[in-house]
C-alpha cells in the first residue's frame, strides 16, 4: 500500500479534536483510527522513550505505517530526551507536526531544524513547568502545548492548576500577534473541554475519553461540542 496524501492542519485557531492513539487498540490500529475519523481533525500520536518519561511507546516505523492508512494531520509528540536525532526519520515517516519539550537542554537548534525540515513546529511544557520557559521560543514555533497531566501515562485525571498557564500563555500570542496555536493534553473530556477552551486552547487531545469509549466517535463529538461551548464564553 502507498502512503496517502497527508492533510494540511487546517483553519488557524479553529477548534479542532486530536484523539490520541496511546489508548487505542493497537491490534486493530487501522480500523480505530478509520472509526474516528468523522470526528478527528488530527491524530496524535504519542512517541515515549522510556527515558524522559517511564514509559515506551512506538516510533518512525508505527507513524510510516499509519500514514498509509490515513491523510489525518498526524501530530507528533515527542516525550524523548535526544528529540533532535528522530526529527528527520519522523519527517521521512510521513509526520506532519512535530512537539519537543522545552524541558529538554538546549532545545533552540531541535525547533530550528524541524522547522528546517518542513516540519510544523510545537513545544510542550509539563505541568509544573513555568510559562517563563517556553516564552522565550514563541517566535519560532507553530504549537504550545500544555500539559494537563505529568506525560507518560493515559487515563490520567486533568491537573485545573495549568489553567492560568494557558491564559497566560493565550494573552502573550494575542499581545504579540502570533500565529501559535495552544494545544491540550490529558484528562480532556466533557466535563474539561470547555475549561481549556476558555481559557484559550483551541487543540485537544484526548485519549482514553475516545478510544475507551462504547462509541468512540460519539464521545469525540461530545467533547467538541463542549469545547465550542467554552468557545463562547471565551475570555
Amino acid at each position: 500500500m502507498t502512503t496517502v496524501e497527508a492533510e494540511n492542519p487546517g483553519t488557524f485557531g479553529a477548534i479542532k479534536i486530536a484523539p490520541s492513539i496511546l489508548s487505542a487498540d493497537f491490534g486493530e490500529l487501522a480500523q480505530a483510527i478509520e472509526q474516528v475519523r468523522p470526528e478527528a481533525d488530527w491524530l496524535h500520536v504519542d512517541v515515549m522513550d522510556g527515558h524522559f518519561v517511564p514509559n515506551i511507546s512506538l516510533g518512525p516505523p508505527v507513524v510510516a505505517s499509519i500514514r498509509k492508512h490515513t491523510n489525518l494531520y498526524l501530530d507528533c509528540h515527542l516525550m524523548i530526551s535526544d528529540p533532535g536525532s528522530y526529527l528527520e526519520a519522523f519527517a521521512r515517516a510521513g509526520a506532519q507536526g512535530v512537539t519537543v519539550h522545552a524541558e529538554v537542554e538546549g532545545i533552540a537548534p531541535v525547533l530550528a531544524e524541524a522547522r528546517a525540515l518542513g516540519l510544523r513546529v510545537g513545544l510542550a511544557a509539563n505541568p509544573d513547568t513555568e510559562f517563563s520557559a517556553v516564552e522565550e521560543h514563541l517566535e519560532s514555533i507553530d504549537l504550545l502545548l500544555c500539559m494537563t497531566v505529568f506525560p507518560g501515562f493515559g487515563g490520567q485525571s486533568f491537573i485545573a492548576d495549568v489553567l492560568p498557564k494557558i491564559r497566560q500563555a493565550a494573552d502573550a500570542i494575542i499581545q504579540r500577534d502570533l500565529a501559535v496555536e495552544i494545544e491540550v493534553d490529558g484528562g480532556i473530556d466533557r466535563s474539561t473541554a470547555g475549561l481549556v477552551v476558555e481559557a484559550g486552547a483551541n487543540v485537544l487531545v484526548a485519549g482514553s475519553a475516545i478510544f475507551g469509549a462504547d462509541d468512540p466517535v460519539g464521545a469525540a463529538a461530545e467533547i467538541r461540542e463542549a469545547a465550542q461551548a467554552g468557545a463562547v464564553l471565551e475570555r
